[in-house]
């Protein structure tokens, strides 16, 4: 029977829909509102590419603590108002990066900015991956990875301002200081439109029921003792590991281990985050027609073809094939892994905990293939990838739904 929460009016759970997707296209704008002006950036600054690694590498530990603090934030301040903060946090990290590298010219001020940027987009995409997956649970079918693919089209819509204010000379304090108004405002819009739920700490009018916030947060960690749970975080794992591995290094593995031009490197890249966006745009009809375990087998498995024939492709159309094979094989695996995870008791605990698992697989794992890459070659360090894939489609099982999909709204 269906819970009484989910007897909502469908305008209700529509705007909810909604207001989450405006939640994932704005920490995808953000996102690439910093990375659209890097360049302008590393020259305002006078510093070197290895500088700009120290630089990075602050805004990958305000993610991880980001991360780590999701589940703190979410029992003391709720869902709603957490994504608030959150993307407040990312704000002010806007400003100052934008003071800090087009005004002072001071690259530790834009790296405390980088730091607060992370923590806020850390924190965030736990927040936002709860509500979508309490949203999509009571709409009775799947939106998650229509949510993803908003992300994917607010880091297009970023880049392609960040492109316009470069080309027309804006300055970066403008730029940034503009976007970050922008992101305050529609965040404060957008969670007008969440709904009010105490399972996600959020305050009610009477609350006298609600469980002091020590006593959520014991509750939240007693999760990880789930073995399903840490298999869907398995799934989750190496589907985030091929899709950040892509983010970081495919431009760069094109150019330096096939031996094609940068303007072709960014092309194929161009090529696999199209490719990523199609699959989450599609993926949700394919769901919910053939089941998350058949899907998330067949991605595993086109990822894994895909890794391989880039890696081994002897021409730049076969480049071009597995990058295509690589982006769809890849888009499906993290929303699945939410909405698998929301199945069952504390689903905000055991979505979270998922989210941490595969946002640490893009932040630690970039960074390893570099490593590898320095060692054995870029190409080469890619078949790491492929076997966290392949582990990820063997977890694929555990994704299995475990109740039937709401299939009445009312009215």
């Amino acid at each position: 029977m269906p819970t009484e929460s989910a007897l909502r009016p469908r305008r209700e759970l529509v705007a909810w829909r909604n207001a989450i997707f405006v939640i994932f296209t704005l920490s995808g704008l953000s996102i690439a509102t910093w990375a659209a002006r890097l360049p302008e950036i590393k020259a305002n600054l006078d510093v070197s590419t290895g500088s700009i690694g120290i630089l990075i590498l602050g805004m990958s530990a305000g993610s991880i603590l980001g991360l780590m603090a999701s589940a703190w934030l979410m029992v003391r301040l709720g869902a709603r108002a957490g994504m608030v903060l959150s993307l407040g946090f990312v704000t002010i990290g806007l400003v100052l990066i934008g003071v800090g590298a087009g005004v002072v010219f001071s690259p530790v001020l834009v790296f405390v900015g980088l730091a607060l940027f992370g923590f806020g987009n850390g924190s965030v995409d736990v927040m936002m991956n709860v509500e979508g997956a309490a949203a999509e649970t009571e709409l009775g079918k799947t939106v998650l990875p229509l949510m993803h693919a908003c992300f994917s089209l607010g880091t297009v819509i970023g880049a392609g301002i960040g492109a316009a204010a470069s080309a027309l000379k804006i300055g970066i304090v403008w730029h940034a200081g503009g976007m970050a108004a922008l992101i305050a405002v529609a965040v404060v819009t957008a969670v007008r439109f969440v709904p009010v739920r105490e399972e996600l700490g959020d305050d009610t009018p009477t609350h006298s029921h609600k469980q002091d916030w020590k006593t959520r947060l014991r509750t939240n960690l007693s999760v990880w003792a789930d073995l399903r749970l840490i298999l869907i975080g398995v799934i989750m794992l190496g589907m985030a590991f091929a899709e950040g591995s892509a983010n970081d290094w495919l431009a760069l593995a094109t150019v330096e281990g096939h031996g094609e031009s940068e303007p072709t490197g960014a092309i194929v890249f161009g090529v696999f985050v199209s490719a990523m966006t199609v699959g989450r745009v599609a993926g949700g009809p394919l769901i919910d027609r053939f089941g998350r375990v058949r899907v998330l087998q067949v991605s595993a498995v086109s990822a894994i073809v895909g890794l391989v024939i880039f890696i081994l492709a002897p021409s730049l159309l076969i480049v071009v094939v597995g990058t295509v094979l690589w982006g769809l094989g890849s888009a499906l695996g993290f929303p699945l892994g939410m909405s698998a995870a929301a199945e069952g008791k504390n689903a905000p605990a055991r979505v979270s905990a998922v989210a941490m698992i595969g946002y640490l697989a893009f932040l630690v794992g970039p960074p390893l293939i570099g490593l590898l890459g320095d060692a054995i070659g870029l190409l080469n360090a890619l078949f790491v990838v492929l076997v966290l894939v392949v582990f990820s489609g063997l977890a694929s099982p555990a994704a299995r739904e475990r109740k039937a999909k709401l299939s009445t709204l009312a009215d």
